[in-house]
C-alpha cells in the first residue's frame, strides 16, 4: 500500500525512527499511526531514535586488520559514558562494526551524507538505461527507486546487510546495541585501508 510522505513525517516526529523504519512500521500497521507506533517500540527502534539526539563523546577507535594483511580499518565508534565505553561488549560492537567496513567497503556512511549531484549521477544512468524501454514513465521511475534501494545496500553503511546474519541492515543493528547499552551509539569516522590502492 502507499503511505504518504505526511504520515511518515508524523511518525517520525512521534518516535524520532529514521525514515525507511516509519515507512516499514506503517506498511506492516496497514497505515495505522498508532500500531505503527506500538511496532517500532517492539522493534525497540522508538526507543533508541529517542536516544539518538543526546551526546555521545566517550566510545573508542579501534582498528581491525583482515587475514591476509591487504585490507585494513580504522573507525571511531562514540558512546555517552566512560563505562559503556570500556566494556567488552560494547569494544566487540566497535569491532563488528570494522569488519563489516572491511568486508562491505561502504562508500557513505547513510543516505543523508551522499552529495546531491551524486545522486542525481545515479538517477540519470538509470533511466538511461531505460531509454529504450517502451514502459510508462511512471513504471519507469519505479524501476529506477527499485535500482537504488539496491545501490543504497551496496554503498550506504547504514542500509549494507550485517555480513553476519544479513537479516538484518546496519542501522537495525546499530538500533538494537543502542537499546542494549542504554546510550546513543554514533559511528563517527572511519577509513578503510586497501594495499595498492592509491589515496584520494
Amino acid at each position: 500500500m502507499d503511505i504518504s510522505a505526511d504520515k511518515v513525517k508524523k511518525l517520525r516526529d512521534q518516535t524520532g525512527a529514521g525514515m525507511m523504519d516509519c515507512k516499514a512500521a506503517l506498511r506492516e500497521a496497514s497505515g495505522d499511526l498508532e500500531e505503527a507506533t506500538l511496532i517500532l517500540r517492539r522493534k525497540g527502534i522508538a526507543s533508541a531514535a529517542k536516544k539518538a539526539g543526546r551526546t555521545a563523546s566517550e566510545g573508542v577507535i579501534t582498528s581491525y586488520i583482515h587475514p591476509g594483511s591487504k585490507i585494513g580499518v580504522l573507525v571511531e565508534v562514540n558512546c555517552e559514558t566512560d563505562f559503556v565505553a570500556r566494556t567488552k561488549e560494547f569494544q566487540d560492537f566497535a569491532h563488528e562494526i570494522a569488519v563489516q567496513i572491511a568486508a562491505m567497503n561502504p562508500q557513505y556512511k547513510s543516505r543523508e551524507d551522499i552529495p546531491e549531484e551524486v545522486m542525481n549521477r545515479e538517477r540519470e544512468i538509470l533511466l538511461d538505461q531505460l531509454a529504450t524501454s517502451e514502459k510508462p514513465e511512471n513504471v519507469k521511475k519505479q524501476i529506477v527507486e527499485g535500482r537504488l534501494e539496491k545501490w543504497y545496500t551496496e554503498s550506504v553503511f547504514m542500509d549494507q546487510p550485517f555480513v553476519k546474519d544479513d537479516s538484518h541492515k546496519m542501522h537495525e543493528f546499530i538500533n538494537n546495541h543502542i537499546s542494549k547499552f542504554g546510550e546513543n551509539i554514533v559511528i563517527r569516522r572511519y577509513v578503510r585501508f586497501k594495499l595498492g590502492e592509491s589515496a584520494e
